[in-house]
Order: C-alpha cells, then sequence, then structure tokens
C-alpha cells in the first residue's frame, strides 16, 4: 500500500511538469481580422516552432518570438508594439481576436493552417496592370480629412506590392491581388491592420481604405508620373523669434535629459519626434540606430522625443524599454508625454514650432544649436527608391555639418 501510494505521488509530481497546452502545428498559416463592413483582412504567416513564427507583407517578414500557451489557447505578443493575439487553438485553425488594449481596440481573427493564397483570385488573367505611379486623393470631397498620397504599385501577373506614400509617412509594406478589375491589398504588421479594396480602370483607381474596424475613408486616384508631394522640408518649422528647440523630458531611468546637457555640447543633434505605436517610427528608429552606431564616434548625437497613448507613465516606459531592447537603440528615447499621442497636446511641449503634423518628425541642429533642417514624416524601405534617396541625402547633410 505504502509502495502504491510513493509511485502515484511520483506520478502526481511529473504530470506537474508537463505541459497539456495544445500547441499551434507548424507551417504556413492563412489569417483573416474582420474590419468594418464585415470586410475580412487577410494576412500569411509560418509557425516555424512552438514559441516563434514570421508574419509575411510583400518583402517584409516580422519575427515573433514570444509565444506562449495555457490549455486550448494560444497568446501571441507582438515584437515592439502592444498589439497581441489571443486564440482558441483547435486542430488546423485559430479563433480569437487582435486586441490593442490601450486603445480599447479588439478584431475578431481567425486563422487556418495549409492555406498560402492570400487573396481568392476568380479571374487569373487580370483586366489590367496598375504597376507604375498614382496621384491618389484620399477622402476626396471633404473639408477636413482629405490629404494628398501617391500610390507606387508593382505588379506580376495578379500579384501586386507597393504602398501609398503620404506627407507623414508611407502606409508600409502592402500585399495583394488584381483580380478581373478589382485591387486588393493588405498589411498586418503588429501594429496596423490596413485592407485597401479598389475598382480599376487603365487609368483610374476609386475605392475604400479600411485601418482596423475603426476607420474607413474612401479614396480616388489617376496615373501620374509627374505628381509629387509637398517637400517634406518645408512643413514644419520654428516659429518667428525661434532659432533653437529646448526641452527638458526624463529618460528610462527618470533622469532628466535637456540639450544643453554636456553630452550634446559641440555635437551635431538629430532629435526625432515618435511613439513606440508608430510603425513609420520604428522603421525610421531602425534606420537611426544602425546610422547612430556606426557614426556616433565622429560627433552626432541622437536623441528621441516619445510621445505615447499608454495610459499610464510607467507602461509607457515599458513600451520604450520594450522597443530600446527589440531594436537596440543606443541613443535616449525620452518620455514626453503620456496618455495621448494628439498632435494638438505635443505642440504644447514644442511651442517653438508651427505645428507636430506628424509621427515622425525629424529636427536637425548644428554644432551651436541652431536649427538646420525640420524633415516631416518617413519614407521608409517599402517606398523602394525614396527610401534609398532619404538615406544618402540624411547622410550628406549630417556630414557637411560635421564638416562645419
Amino acid at each position: 500500500m505504502q509502495k502504491t501510494i510513493f509511485f502515484l505521488f511520483l506520478m502526481l509530481c511529473f504530470s506537474c511538469n508537463i505541459d497539456f497546452s495544445k500547441k499551434m502545428q507548424h507551417g504556413v498559416w492563412l489569417a483573416q481580422m474582420q474590419v468594418k463592413d464585415n470586410e475580412q483582412l487577410p494576412f500569411n504567416f509560418e509557425v516555424t516552432s512552438d514559441s516563434t513564427l514570421k508574419i509575411f507583407n510583400a518583402d517584409e517578414v516580422i519575427q515573433v518570438n514570444d509565444i506562449s500557451y495555457r490549455n486550448d489557447s494560444v497568446f501571441i505578443k507582438m515584437p515592439v508594439f502592444e498589439g497581441h493575439i489571443d486564440a482558441k487553438i483547435t486542430d488546423s485553425s485559430l479563433i480569437g481576436h487582435f486586441i490593442k488594449d490601450d486603445l480599447n481596440r479588439i478584431l475578431p481573427f481567425k486563422a487556418e493552417m495549409n492555406k498560402k493564397e492570400r487573396f481568392k483570385v476568380k479571374n487569373k488573367t487580370p483586366r489590367f496592370d496598375v504597376s507604375g505611379k498614382w496621384e491618389t486623393v484620399f477622402s476626396p470631397n471633404t473639408d477636413d480629412d482629405t490629404y494628398m498620397a501617391v500610390g507606387l504599385f508593382k505588379q506580376n501577373g495578379t500579384k501586386v506590392t507597393g504602398t501609398f506614400r503620404t506627407e507623414t509617412g508611407d502606409y508600409r509594406y502592402l500585399e495583394g491581388v488584381m483580380d478581373g478589375d478589382q485591387l486588393k491589398l493588405s498589411t498586418f504588421d503588429g501594429s496596423h491592420a490596413f485592407l485597401f479594396r479598389a475598382t480599376v480602370t487603365d487609368s483610374t483607381l476609386e475605392g475604400t481604405f479600411y485601418s482596423g474596424n475603426h476607420w474607413k475613408e474612401p479614396f480616388v486616384a489617376k496615373r501620374s508620373n509627374a505628381f509629387e508631394l509637398a517637400n517634406p522640408d518645408s512643413l514644419t518649422f520654428l516659429k518667428e523669434g525661434y532659432d533653437t528647440i529646448k526641452f527638458s523630458f526624463p529618460d528610462v531611468s527618470g533622469h532628466m535629459v535637456s540639450l544643453s546637457d554636456q553630452q550634446f555640447k559641440d555635437k551635431v543633434v538629430v532629435v526625432q519626434i515618435m511613439g513606440t505605436w508608430c510603425p513609420n517610427c520604428l522603421d525610421e528608429t531602425k534606420f537611426y540606430s544602425e546610422f547612430y552606431k556606426n557614426n556616433k564616434d565622429k560627433g552626432v548625437e541622437f536623441i528621441a522625443l516619445a510621445f505615447e497613448y499608454a495610459k499610464t507613465e510607467d507602461s509607457a516606459f515599458k513600451r520604450i524599454h520594450k522597443l530600446v531592447d527589440d531594436v537596440g537603440v543606443e541613443y535616449p528615447v525620452l518620455l514626453a508625454q503620456y496618455g495621448t499621442s494628439d498632435k494638438l497636446k505635443a505642440e504644447e511641449k514644442l511651442p517653438m514650432l508651427n505645428h507636430i503634423l506628424s509621427y515622425p518628425t525629424t529636427i536637425i541642429m548644428d554644432k551651436k544649436g541652431n536649427v538646420r533642417k525640420i524633415h516631416t514624416g518617413f519614407d521608409g524601405p517599402a517606398t523602394g527608391k525614396k527610401y534609398m534617396e532619404f538615406k544618402d541625402d540624411f547622410k550628406r547633410f549630417i556630414d557637411e555639418l560635421l564638416m562645419e
């Protein structure tokens, strides 16, 4: 009897260390999120191990390394951003939600195993080729919401990739299809969930842009190789009577940092206005972080001002810590604002600027502390040639200031 009890005790102890949770099958999955009008936003991912997966958008591959399980459910935390997917697992499917806690946003989510086709294509021979450049108007014929963009697309058969450039940044890596005369594009990057649908002619697009299940707007476009957006160096500027900027905000250790600190004296300084929730800011931070590592011994310093919608100061600093750790940022990232990312509120923190039009915005100062350039928005790697041009121009301008 004692031996039986002892054996049962050992079995109980052993079983406590066994994870009986269901796991996602390894391989390729097709995911869908429900946005407005009951439209489905698709994207592809591949489960590479029980604790890792990759999300695909055109040329972008997002590595996800924070996956946990409990009973019949999986919990997938996105890199850098606050968003997470919570879903129940069956043998070949997931059903749950994509959640952004601080914004109280929840999107229905589902995924099926062994499905690779992002969008179903009924017409294998597309009626039109959208490759090229498109002059685009979002929310046309409205007083306050209208804005311009440039559509940049490449088409190979039915497959389409590209992006929209706006004056405040690009819509990153879009991937989709031409199905007859219907253009369908989507992206999911862990923060943004975008879906574009449009009817195409040989020279026009007319459609709807969906952002999650909280926003939609119409857009129209026409082919135009000549159209250009406003110069991003002309949109934000110092008010009359100012030649520099001043601020004092805490870093992740709680120390107040300002431009008068010794580390910025006689240095070319790049001030980055950003938020950890912003995918364009992430693209910019990756570039700036690499640039800083390669050039910090030449007399250039970077400093980021984070405007966070996280509800508390503690959660805002956690977001900053996550960005710094995931990207490997070596320059200071200061908390300029939390509780809202409202740009009017942000302008109160930097009253010497005419406005803050975009996250991100970059302010470049010379060794004497004078503002020499303010660049609105960021053309990320999805814009191809524009991204390369920005990197070349940025390096050239910094080198010129260092030579002064």
